[in-house]
């Protein structure tokens, strides 16, 4: 007998969503930063065994979209809601409920297992975590409860064993070697849009996107050529820095992560275009993977 099937993870920005796939799968498919919004795609994990394959499905943090990026955002999470085999409905320690209703009524009504991950209990005390749970359990009956830390692992080999219990039956989705959907390309992109994330402040990293136009591999080197798209000519001299020391600064952290990913020496050209308001033009956020 072979199981299979779709674990989709959901919940409100920030609350840990991306650090629980990397825990389950092992790499670091989802960039993690403490900044809200740091997802913008749907990002398959596969973890196979010899008669087992959970696809591990990330999502972006729900919100009430403001612009067009924020609204392929959310497609990408209703798309995760109607695929489902299982549904991880994630929340942290201190957080009452999420914030789009009709999601949050799609969750209760739940027809597949809902498995209700409180994340983040190492932040507080033991009687916090009980009337945590005891909310939770009220607010979403049907639900299993699980605390756990993602961030230290704590409780995620619990949650992966149930997993492994509720596959339905299923031959595997994807070859068994396969640990993502994604291609290397989509990795480089996100590596360099998460030290953007951690090196600038305020609008700059929302208003950046990252597109890789050359990845050519040997036996030792990858030599890659990244542009980051900004939608303002401002933004563009903050992104570059004095002398360029900004840009360089994120080429650097962005190589040395990538370096570890794909186990060979990075070669990185990193180079700065405005593209004005792509995040408005349904022609650019298409080219981008988000939409249709």
């Amino acid at each position: 007998m072979h199981k299979a099937g779709f674990v989709n993870i959901i919940g409100n920005p920030n609350v840990g969503k991306s650090t629980l796939m990397n825990a389950l799968v092992g790499e670091q498919l989802s960039i993690i930063t403490n900044k809200a919004q740091t997802t913008r795609h749907r990002i398959l994990g596969i973890v196979s065994g010899e008669d087992f394959q959970v696809v591990l499905s990330d999502t972006p943090g729900i919100i009430k979209p403001a612009y067009d990026l924020q609204s392929s955002m959310m497609e990408f999470v209703k798309s995760a809601m109607d695929d489902a085999d299982i549904l991880i409905y994630m929340v942290e320690l201190g957080e009452k409920q999420l914030k789009d209703e009709a999601f949050f009524e799609k969750i209760r009504s739940s027809k597949v297992p809902v498995l209700l991950l409180l994340n983040k209990i190492d932040t507080g005390d033991e009687g916090r975590l009980a009337e945590a749970v005891s909310h939770w359990q009220q607010l979403v009956p049907d639900a299993e409860v699980y605390a756990i830390s993602a961030l230290n692992k704590f409780g995620v080999q619990e949650v992966f064993n149930r997993i492994l219990e509720l596959l339905p039956e299923s031959p595997p989705f994807y070859p068994k070697d396969q640990f993502t959907d994604k291609p290397e390309r989509f990795f480089v992109n996100e590596s360099i849009r998460e030290k953007i994330l951690l090196n600038y402040k305020k609008e700059i990293p929302y208003a950046v996107e990252v597109e890789t136009e050359e990845f050519f591999e040997s036996d030792d080197i990858i030599r890659i050529r990244s542009v980051i798209m900004v939608e303002r000519e401002s933004q563009k001299g903050i992104i570059i820095g004095h002398k360029g020391s900004a840009l360089k600064r994120v080429g650097m952290q962005a190589r040395k992560d990538l370096e570890k990913f794909f186990g060979k020496q990075i070669h990185l050209e990193l180079y700065v275009k405005v593209n004005k308001n792509w995040r408005s033009d349904q022609r650019q956020l298409r080219r981008f993977g988000y939409n249709g």
